[in-house]
């Protein structure tokens, strides 16, 4: 038994689907197909029930997985734990960002980190907030750049900086007279928002839980771009994070965005990583780079 076809095994429990787990591994289907069954004769239990077109794991090959997931996770950090010790800034760090972040962070800060730390190279990807964090935990990403106030439990975390939201409305509404907007002053408005799975639906419903206002039932977008495109479109109006109206989004056709009285409605921009990560310098770094971003946008 070797680290190998251990990998092997994840990468069927995750895709199950023998060519799809083969690509992912950069080796042949029956290279893989191969390295399995000796791996179950070795062990001596069947771990992958192989029916036509369906995979499937046995209970003993579920439970296999699991522990195979863990010893990967090790040996990759004893790979990164030496590197670190050549070269902390250096190496492959993964990083995710939430779909109503990344886009509007990233532009700002990705030429800072390439001054800053010219030897890392950042691997980005983009996740809702649960998937985010079942990502992190399970080692495939080492960094998370989300909305703070979620479940963090055994992760560490770092608040970054706090980021107002604003009402984005129809040019034409009665609201975009107003200099400011205040909570109560979204009585019984229509409310779009984003499908469930994104924080900012909840944050956004937080914001406006002590008035009434009207959620658009048959309505559920997918990003803050399709929002946008909505309220445009005069079906309602929708709070949008400040980041996302800077730059090329400030000037929607047919939108405006107003600022909120104080005080300002917000959420937490932070950052979140596995304690036993021993990309800590890197990753103090990165945080470092985003905050001071982050500060200097006004």
């Amino acid at each position: 038994m070797n680290l190998r076809d251990l990998r092997y095994l994840v990468a069927l429990a995750d895709t199950r689907h023998f060519g799809r787990a083969a690509e992912r591994c950069n080796v042949t289907q029956p290279t893989l197909s191969a390295q399995l069954k000796k791996l179950e004769e070795f062990l001596g239990v069947t771990l992958v029930e192989r029916q036509p077109r369906n995979v499937a794991l046995t209970d003993v090959g579920g439970r296999i997985v699991a522990r195979a997931r863990h010893v990967l996770q090790d040996s990759d950090d004893i790979v990164a734990m030496a590197r670190a010790a050549r070269d902390p800034l250096a190496g492959t760090l993964r990083i995710a960002f939430i779909p109503t972040l990344g886009p509007y962070l990233l532009p700002l800060i990705t030429p800072v980190l390439r001054k800053r730390l010219p030897k890392l190279q950042l691997m980005l990807y983009e996740y809702q907030t649960g998937p985010l964090l079942e990502h992190l935990r399970a080692g495939d990403i080492d960094l998370g750049v989300l909305a703070l106030g979620v479940d963090t439990e055994g992760l560490e975390t770092r608040a970054l900086a706090d980021e107002a939201f604003t009402v984005a409305m129809p040019s034409n509404h009665a609201l975009a007279k107003k200099a400011v907007v205040r909570t109560e002053d979204l009585s019984d408005e229509t409310l779009l928002l984003l499908e469930d799975g994104h924080c900012l639906r909840d944050q956004a419903l937080d914001v406006c839980r002590r008035v009434p206002v009207r959620e658009a039932e048959d309505f559920r977008a997918t990003s803050l771009e399709t929002l946008r495109q909505m309220v445009a479109a005069g079906y309602g109006i929708t709070l949008l994070p400040e980041l996302a109206t800077r730059g090329p989004f400030a000037n929607a056709r047919n939108m405006v965005v107003r600022p909120f009285a104080k005080p300002v409605p917000h959420r937490t921009i932070g950052s979140v990583w596995r304690k036993s990560s021993t990309r800590g310098t890197a990753i103090d770094s990165i945080c470092e780079a985003i905050a001071g971003v982050l500060a200097d946008r006004d």
